[in-house]
C-alpha cells in the first residue's frame, strides 16, 4: 500500500511540474511582476507595458494587468481590448465552474507543488475593478450606455463570486476537520502578520460614486441615489460624497434622508445658473504586491529522519500612501479626498481567503512528507534528500493579486465658472470644457511625477 501510495503521489507530482512553468514552480507571481510594478511606481508607463512577464497567471489576470498599464500608459484601444479579453475568460470560467476533471487534477497537483497549480480565479474587489474600468473606457470613447452596463454587471458579478468563495471556505472547513489539523491551523494564523476588517475595505467607494454620476448624467436619479447613498456608507466622511447626496435627496425631495443628512452635512447650496459642475477622480500611486511569507516546520520519522518545511504563505507589508502635491483647477489648488483605499481591499481580500490557504498548506506538508517517508523507507538516503531538495525549492507562495491598480483613489467636485478651466499638476495641464447645468467627469492617474488624464462632458443634470 505504501508503495502504490508513493507511485501515485510521486506521479502527481512529475504532472504537477509538467502543468506549472519554472516560474510558478520555484519562484512566485509577484517576482515576476516586481520590474513591471516598480516602472508603474515611477511613472515609466511604457517601462511598464514592455517589462510586463509573458502569460505567468492565465488570461484572466494576464488579461486586466496589460488593461490597467496600457489604459495609464494613454493606450485605449489595446487596453479595452485587454480588458474585453479578461472578462470572455471570466465568463468562460464561471459557465463551466471550471471544468473538474482539468481543475481537480491542478488541486493535486498543488498537493505536491504549492498553490500556483490552482487555476486563478480573480476576487470580489478585482472584477469589480475589472468592469469599472471597462466602464471607464466605454466613458473615454463617449458611449454612456456601454459604461453603464459595466457598472450594472459589477454589482452582479461581485455577488457571484461571493457565493463561489463562500462554497470554498466551507470545503477547506471539512478538510480541516476529517484531517485533524485544525490547532496546526490555528497556530500558523496565530503569527501570521494581521489585516483589518472595515466596510471600506469590502466595499468600493470609486465603483458606487463612478456609479452614480453615470446614472446621473443618463437621467436615473434614483439608480444614482441609491449608489451615491452607497459611496457615502462606504466614506461617511468624504465631503464630496456627502454634498452630492445631500444634493439628490433635495432634488428627489427624500424628506426623511434630508433631516439626518441636514443634521451632519448642513444644507445643501445651490450652484449659479452659469456655473457646470467638475467631478474628478485621482487615481493615486499603484497597489501593494503581495510578498513572502515563511513558517518553518520540522517532521520527523520513527528511523529520527526528518525535514524542515516552510510554509510558503503570501502576505502585505505595512505601505504608506503616496503623498502627492495637490491638483490645481486655475489657480485654485484642489483639497480631494479619499474615496476609495485599494491597498485595505486587497489585504481584506487575501485575509478573508488566508484560512483554505493554511489548510492547502498543511495538507501539502503531509504529502510532501509522505513522499519523502517512502523515499527513506528503505535506507535509500539519496532519495530523501533529493525529495527534501524537491519539496523546498517548490514551496512558493501564491503571490498572484492585480498588482497594476492604483493604490488609492481620491474624489474632488465642485460647480464652477463655464468655459474651458486649467487642471495642473507637476507642470503639465489639461484642459476641462465645463458647460452650464452639465457635469464634466475627469479622469486622472498620478505616478511618481507622471500623470495620466482625460475629461468628458456628461449629459445634462
Amino acid at each position: 500500500m505504501l508503495k502504490k501510495a508513493a507511485t501515485v503521489l510521486l506521479s502527481l507530482t512529475l504532472a504537477a511540474c509538467a502543468n506549472l512553468s519554472a516560474q510558478g514552480l520555484f519562484s512566485h507571481y509577484s517576482a515576476a511582476m516586481a520590474p513591471t510594478h516598480t516602472a508603474l511606481e515611477q511613472g515609466r508607463y511604457e517601462s511598464a507595458i514592455k517589462s510586463l512577464p509573458t502569460a505567468p497567471a492565465g488570461p484572466i489576470l494576464d488579461g486586466m494587468e496589460q488593461g490597467r498599464t496600457r489604459f495609464i500608459a494613454q493606450q485605449y484601444p489595446s487596453s479595452f481590448s485587454a480588458f474585453q479579453g479578461a472578462d470572455i475568460a471570466v465568463k468562460e470560467q464561471q459557465s463551466k465552474a471550471i471544468i473538474q476533471v482539468s481543475e481537480g487534477f491542478n488541486q493535486a497537483g498543488a498537493i505536491l507543488t504549492n498553490d500556483n497549480m490552482i487555476t486563478y480565479q480573480p476576487t470580489d474587489y478585482e472584477l469589480g475593478f475589472l468592469h469599472l474600468y471597462l466602464a471607464l473606457n466605454y466613458v473615454q470613447q463617449h458611449k454612456l450606455e456601454g459604461a453603464l452596463v459595466e457598472v450594472r454587471r459589477a454589482n452582479m458579478v461581485q455577488e457571484a463570486a461571493r457565493k463561489i468563495r463562500e462554497k470554498e471556505l466551507a470545503s477547506a472547513e471539512k478538510a480541516v476537520k476529517k484531517k485533524g489539523i485544525s490547532d496546526n491551523i490555528g497556530a500558523v494564523l496565530a503569527r501570521y502578520p494581521d489585516a483589518g476588517t472595515t466596510l471600506s475595505a469590502v466595499q468600493n467607494g470609486y465603483l458606487f460614486f463612478l456609479s452614480g454620476v453615470l446614472y446621473e448624467a443618463d437621467g436615473d436619479l434614483n439608480g444614482a441615489y441609491i449608489d451615491f447613498k452607497r459611496a457615502l456608507a462606504v466614506a461617511p466622511n468624504n465631503i464630496y460624497v456627502a454634498q452630492t447626496v445631500l444634493r439628490l435627496a433635495t432634488r428627489l425631495q427624500m424628506r426623511d434622508d434630508l433631516q439626518t443628512l441636514e443634521a451632519r452635512y448642513g444644507k445643501y447650496q445651490k450652484p449659479a445658473k452659469n456655473e457646470g459642475r467638475v467631478v474628478i477622480f485621482d487615481e493615486q500611486g499603484v497597489v501593494a504586491a503581495r510578498d513572502n511569507w515563511r513558517l518553518p516546520l520540522y517532521l520527523s520519522d520513527s528511523r529520527g529522519q526528518g525535514a524542515i518545511y516552510n510554509l510558503a504563505l503570501p502576505y502585505y507589508r505595512n505601505v504608506t500612501l503616496p503623498r502627492l502635491s495637490p491638483l490645481k483647477l486655475g489657480n485654485n489648488s484642489l483639497n480631494s479626498e479619499q474615496v476609495a483605499n485599494v491597498n485595505s481591499m486587497a489585504q481584506q481580500s487575501l485575509s478573508e481567503g488566508l484560512p483554505a490557504i493554511v489548510v492547502r498548506q498543511a495538507l501539502r506538508v503531509l504529502a510532501k512528507d509522505e513522499v519523502r517517508r517512502t523515499a527513506a523507507k528503505n535506507g535509500d538516503d539519496v532519495g530523501n534528500v533529493l525529495a527534501n531538495i524537491f519539496n523546498t525549492l517548490t514551496e512558493q507562495p501564491d503571490t498572484r493579486s492585480w498588482q497594476t491598480l492604483p493604490a488609492a483613489i481620491n474624489i474632488y467636485q465642485d460647480d464652477v465658472k463655464a468655459g474651458t478651466q486649467t487642471l495642473s499638476w507637476n507642470g503639465q495641464q489639461l484642459d476641462v470644457e465645463v458647460k452650464a447645468g452639465r457635469t464634466t467627469m475627469v479622469w486622472v492617474s498620478r505616478q511618481g511625477n507622471q500623470v495620466s488624464w482625460w475629461s468628458v462632458l456628461l449629459g445634462a443634470n
